[in-house]
């Protein structure tokens, strides 16, 4: 390593003082890695010590910072319940205990007559006030004072051996080195227009704040920072398609669509027909349609989507629809059989496990136009798959692909138009966040018909009862799915798997019922295979894995148990659930869990609340954030370090408006005062819009 320092914060995080390998492979376990990172990684609280308390003058239920001398520490095991340490600690004004439960470690951190400062919340009990689990900081007097107390404190997220106390000289030293010599990628007049204060002091301010009101004005100006990135690369996606790429205006006569329409068994929905007209509009303007469809599980999306590529196909061009899984993929093919081939559209399915002979016969046809509708998984994207005239993309489940996985399809065309389409509703701040350069419809009306779905949620001591209730319901002639997260047992998790429970089933609470087993790591012809006996009533009980979580339609399955269902997000438990009540009968859903926080009971029971997928969505998005519901593959690996959808929406609303103004005005970003930002944005984004121009 060289003896000077870098200056440049994208070096590695190693180049810091202080800084060794050891300290910045601990940093690494916290996803930093260059002196960006860790200086966008803000603290997760901050403690005023300008004035810390004397422990007679602390009031219960208040969080307060004392410093303490340390009397006497000793662990503690009670005949019953848990063991604890357990410490008196002293200053001038008097004395208070504190308690570390089943943390025996605790004990050799504390030597009687070393100085300390805790925080925490004391409460009152005999004996007079207790502090339970405080954050416990010692006091060295070669330490540098300054940063630890006598001002307002930054508290950081940390890992294993790393402690606060490091943490802050760590990016103490940073600042000193780094900082000064930043620029500010934000527009002056963009930081005028929104008083954001400059990079440099925001920087400061974030981690050494002078007051509370500081660090919350610099925290929203990085957070602006990197939405405004974010929302210019969708402002200037959206800026080229409807401005710069030209498509080709699709005006169908409805010919194909009104004789789609007249073979139906039931009618459009009003929010069918609203989201259809939304369809038709784009496709017949001159540039390419890039629309959203969203809709709850059951709202008809799916014929919605068959109309746009009866349109489509009049017009002369081909369909790709492209499903994640083959599973999808066959449904799909099976429900668009029904709407289409009476009308005489020509329709194939492409998918990995066709044999070769099948894959050749099918890519040819795609190339000579003999095939107007495909529908596919992966295979679609393969570079032999060439079309003789794509006019329309249909990618369902989309937010299951891969950003370039979707460009590549886009490819297939001249300037296709593309209709994305989703079952998990998108929250409104989501929708916002990544897919703000689409156009979006949403079906929110189901069709009449779909059964209320009745839904618990129930403890361990109650599954007996459940077994029971399928039992009964079998024994009326209708069906149930089993629903469980893993495939099979590992040594690292007691929860209950699929392929071990379906033996314990059979030989106990479900003995004699035909019980099916499908998973996503069976061969997906066996799969499919499984999933078509079920569905005609091979089997009475279909045993899976969350396989299962879109795509399958057996209006005969009334019942659905999904065991350890604190393990599923609140939207994929919702997608599940959809799988039932899809016939005439009464519908159940039981989940089952054993959640160890009140907070985790609270979001299950959501469930038994509403089937409203759209307040799910929001809630789980809450619970989860964005990075989690997205997933890395989903958001071309785009990391928020610093930004939070849902906590900061009003920021986000007012950095998607300054991407647009500023797109509006210099569509490349190629004025100097936006060269800054625009290499931001290309740095940050780069791989979520392999396909979008930024300057």
């Amino acid at each position: 390593m060289s003896d000077t320092p870098s200056r440049d914060w994208q070096d590695s995080v190693q180049f810091v003082r202080g800084v060794g390998a050891a300290r910045a492979a601990q940093l690494a376990r916290m996803d930093i890695h260059t002196v960006r990172d860790l200086l966008l990684t803000l603290p997760r609280r901050y403690e005023d010590r300008r004035f810390l308390a004397p422990l007679r003058e602390l009031r219960p239920d208040e969080w307060s910072a004392v410093q303490v001398e340390i009397v006497k520490a000793e662990w503690m095991q009670p005949r019953f319940g848990k063991g604890y340490v357990e410490a008196v600690v002293a200053d001038r004004s008097g004395r208070a205990r504190c308690r570390w439960y089943n943390a025996q470690y605790v004990r050799d951190q504390l030597a009687p007559g070393e100085r300390v400062i805790l925080f925490g919340k004391p409460v009152l009990r005999k004996g007079g006030l207790l502090f339970e689990h405080p954050e416990i900081e010692r006091i060295r007097e070669e330490d540098d004072a300054l940063l630890h107390a006598g001002r307002i404190v930054p508290v950081y997220p940390l890992t294993e051996n790393l402690g606060q106390r490091a943490m802050r000289r760590i990016v103490a030293a940073a600042l000193e080195t780094y900082v000064p010599s930043l620029s500010d990628p934000l527009p002056a007049a963009t930081r005028e227009r929104w008083k954001m204060p400059e990079l440099r002091e925001a920087l400061r301010q974030a981690h050494f704040p002078a007051a509370r009101a500081d660090a919350v004005r610099a925290r929203e100006r990085l957070v602006f920072e990197e939405f405004l990135c974010m929302q210019l690369v969708l402002a200037a996606r959206k800026h080229q398609t409807e401005h710069e790429i030209k498509g080709r205006s699709l005006q169908p006569t409805g010919a194909l669509r009104e004789k789609l329409l007249a073979a139906l068994p039931f009618e459009l929905t009003a929010a069918q027909w609203a989201a259809l007209a939304e369809i038709r509009t784009d496709m017949a303007r001159p540039h390419p349609m890039h629309r959203l469809l969203q809709g709850d599980v059951g709202s008809g999306k799916t014929v919605v989507a068959a109309c746009a590529a009866a349109d489509a196909i009049e017009c002369g061009t081909q369909v790709a629809v492209m499903a994640p899984t083959e599973l999808l993929a066959r449904q799909h093919v099976k429900t668009l059989e029904t709407f289409l081939k009476p009308i005489g559209i020509r329709l194939a399915l492409l998918v990995g496990s066709l044999d070769p002979k099948e894959k050749t016969s099918i890519r040819a046809a795609l190339s000579d136009g003999r095939v107007q509708l495909v529908v596919g998984t992966h295979a679609l994207i393969q570079e032999r798959v060439v079309f003789k005239d794509l006019g329309l993309v249909v990618i369902d489940e989309q937010h299951k692909f891969g950003v370039e996985q979707r460009g590549r399809l886009y490819g297939k065309g001249p300037q296709p138009d593309v209709l994305v389409m989703t079952a998990t509703p998108i929250p409104r701040t989501l929708a916002m966040t990544w897919y703000g350069d689409l156009d979006v419809t949403t079906i929110r009306e189901l069709p009449r018909g779909r059964q209320p779905i009745i839904t618990r949620v129930i403890g361990e001591r109650l599954l007996p009862k459940a077994y029971d209730f399928i039992r009964a319901q079998v024994a009326k002639g209708r069906q149930a799915y089993l629903v469980y997260p893993l495939v099979s047992e590992s040594e690292q998790s007691d929860v209950k798997a699929a392929t071990a429970m379906i033996e314990e089933l059979r030989a106990g609470p479900l003995a004699g019922l035909r019980l099916g087993l499908v998973h996503g790591q069976m061969p997906g012809d066996l799969r499919d295979r499984t999933m078509e006996r079920f569905r005609v009533g091979e089997y009475d009980v279909l045993v899976s894995t969350t396989v299962i979580e879109v795509g399958v339609d057996v209006p005969n399955a009334t019942v659905m148990l999904v065991e350890n269902a604190e393990r599923f997000g609140l939207a994929q438990l919702h997608q599940l659930r959809g799988r039932i009540g899809r016939g005439m009968h009464k519908s159940y859903c039981i989940l089952q869990g054993h959640p160890n926080t009140r907070d985790a009971w609270k979001r299950l029971k959501v469930l038994e609340e509403t089937t409203d997928g759209f307040r799910i969505a929001e809630e789980d998005f809450k619970i989860r954030g964005m990075g989690n519901l997205l997933g890395r593959e989903q958001s071309g690996g785009v990391v928020l370090r610093v930004a939070d959808p849902y906590r900061d929406t009003a920021i986000l609303e007012q950095a998607r408006q300054e991407a647009f103004r500023l797109i509006a005005a210099d569509p490349r970003l190629r004025e100097s005062d936006h060269a800054a930002i625009r290499e931001q944005a290309r740095s940050l984004f780069r791989a979520a819009s392999p396909f979008v121009k930024v300057g």
